[in-house]
């Protein structure tokens, strides 16, 4: 039978804030570690979400533009060039003749895998290299506690 863990000590508020600045931190190195495993790739992080947004499903300028929170003028600008890499298409709206629908062409989604493999196999050699098997099983725990922070 496993021992009884003892009650933690309450963090003060200046420890979470302290480990909240920490963490935004190390999320924003992270992050940055990410993109630059997919370095050789010719999209800019923009472009790069709006592929991400698109995996998900075809949507309109309007709908991209608000989801990535920018004016609709600045998404048809990333969405242009992504058309001219000839890794997005528009189509007309099924019921909206005045709108159009942005999704990837194959070479999109080929492309969206290729950027998505090569920042997995990054992170997952860098927690394989980097970590003993008890940090990685802390590391395992705490993935769930970081999605309930950004769960609604």
């Amino acid at each position: 039978m496993p021992e009884p863990v003892p009650p933690q000590t309450p963090r003060t508020p200046e420890q979470i804030a302290a480990a909240a600045t920490e963490l935004r931190v190390v999320a924003g190195r992270l992050l940055r570690q990410l993109r630059a495993a997919r370095a050789d790739s010719e999209l800019t992080m923009s472009q790069a979400v709006v592929i991400g947004r698109l995996a998900e499903g075809p949507a309109t300028v309007a709908d991209l533009a608000r989801a990535e929170r920018v004016r609709p003028q600045s998404m048809r600008v990333t969405l242009t060039a992504l058309e001219d890499l000839g890794v997005v298409e528009r189509t007309p709206h099924p019921t909206d003749q005045r709108s159009v629908l942005m999704s990837l062409t194959a070479a999109g989604h080929r492309l969206r895998r290729e950027t998505e493999d090569a920042k997995q196999s990054w992170l997952t050699r860098a927690m394989t290299e980097k970590l003993t098997p008890g940090e990685l099983d802390r590391l395992m725990d705490a993935v769930a506690l970081l999605r309930r922070l950004v769960e609604p």
